[in-house]
């Protein structure tokens, strides 16, 4: 019998949020400020936003048996077979140190096909870690990357306490579905979380599945969150959803660019450009999901796009590359702190031979371990953009 001490959940035991809302069940962590928020009309986004990748729990105590009750909302798709659980990853004093689900939780149902979707209300439940040493140590639950997650109650056997920061450096990176997560195991599998946890920094993830789009209010956004290292991967939501010709593409981008520095003008800032896509390569969006192998489990995707329509100002991938590597070579005339990095350094054409994107667009586990591993290695070097040196 344990005598258990229940923890409020406030901002303060709360990494990787820009925002808590608090609900009639208890707090909602969010990656868009409520005035972003605000200006959003598009659920994709509003669903993104408040799934909490890269968002974790960090406390420091001595308790051996820690339980955190939560209400997820989960997400279904008629046709296909059900979803894994999200997943809790524990770490404790910077180690893994175990997985847990819970298993109830609200469901919405997407019927693909009829582009509908319908709630089904859940009941909250519980996950729990045991066997901790006694010692005092710094504990991080990361939260399901993929399951939006309202926060209701921390119970421990001993007290919990904000863990000290320990002066790392904090890493804000923005992107798409690619960088939230997408097919990724676990929420400290995804790839940035994969990079940061070997550059030694503190991940905010605005990695936004879908919704990586130059949006003005993700600008200030970043602008307005304390960072030591900032990048920016832009590209494939711009091309998949067909959103801009190459017109608007490039001072939406100075724009973007421009915004970010009001707030962080010495910064490291690197940008980002698309990992390999060959459906995108060369060919422009929008894409669209291909149910045809839907009754066996398998959603892939492909483009409605004309090759021919580039002379148009229509967006490839490789167009945006030349785009992003023209822009910041113009503006480092003026800002030694920026600089540029191909996707493909991360993801080309030898991984896709090795790990081919399993629905032609989005990495799986490895592929993400892969990338995180790649970035490291090249951004948090001894001489590379974000070295600390």
């Amino acid at each position: 019998m344990h005598d258990w001490i229940t923890t409020a959940v406030t901002a303060d035991l709360l990494r990787g949020a820009l925002d808590v809302e608090h609900t009639e069940h208890g707090v909602l962590p969010h990656r868009l400020p409520a005035r972003a928020r605000a200006q959003n009309t598009d659920d994709q986004l509003a669903m993104a936003e408040s799934q909490p990748s890269g968002v974790r729990l960090v406390f420091r105590t001595r308790a051996t048996t820690v339980e955190l009750d939560t209400l997820p909302t989960k997400r279904a798709y008629v046709g296909v077979p059900p979803r894994p659980h999200g997943l809790y990853d524990l770490v404790v004093d910077g180690r893994p140190a175990g997985q847990g689900s819970v298993r109830s939780g609200n469901v919405i149902t997407v019927d693909m096909t009829e582009g509908t979707s319908d709630l089904r209300p859940g009941e909250p439940g519980t996950v729990r870690f045991d066997g901790l040493s006694g010692d005092l140590k710094d504990v991080e639950i990361w939260l399901p990357h993929n399951e939006t997650t309202e926060l209701i109650a921390l119970r421990t056997d001993a007290s919990v306490e904000p863990a000290p920061r320990g002066g790392r450096r904090v890493w804000l990176h923005h992107g798409s579905s690619i960088s939230h997560g997408s097919d990724a195991a676990s929420p400290t599998g995804i790839w940035p979380a994969v990079a940061a946890a070997l550059g030694g920094v503190e991940l905010v993830n605005l990695g936004l599945a879908g919704s990586a789009l130059l949006d003005p209010f993700t600008a200030r956004a970043v602008r307005d969150t304390p960072a030591d290292l900032i990048s920016l991967k832009i590209g494939i939501n711009i091309v998949n959803q067909d959103l801009m010709r190459l017109r608007a593409f490039g001072p939406a981008v100075h724009g973007f660019l421009d915004t970010v520095r009001e707030g962080h003008p010495d910064a490291p800032l690197l940008v980002v450009s698309p990992i390999l896509c060959p459906i995108h390569e060369d060919t422009p969006g929008p894409s669209f999901p291909d149910f045809s192998e839907l009754g066996e489990g398998r959603l892939r995707f492909r483009t409605m796009g004309d090759p021919a329509e580039r002379a148009s100002g229509k967006l490839t991938l490789q167009v945006i590359r030349e785009e992003l590597a023209r822009i910041v070579k113009q503006r480092a005339a003026d800002d030694p702190h920026l600089h540029y990095l191909d996707g493909r350094e991360l993801y080309g054409e030898q991984d896709w031979s090795d790990l081919p994107l399993p629905d032609d667009l989005h990495p799986d586990a490895a592929t993400h371990r892969r990338m995180g591993e790649r970035f490291a290695g090249t951004a948090f070097a001894a001489d590379g953009v974000f070295g600390d040196s």
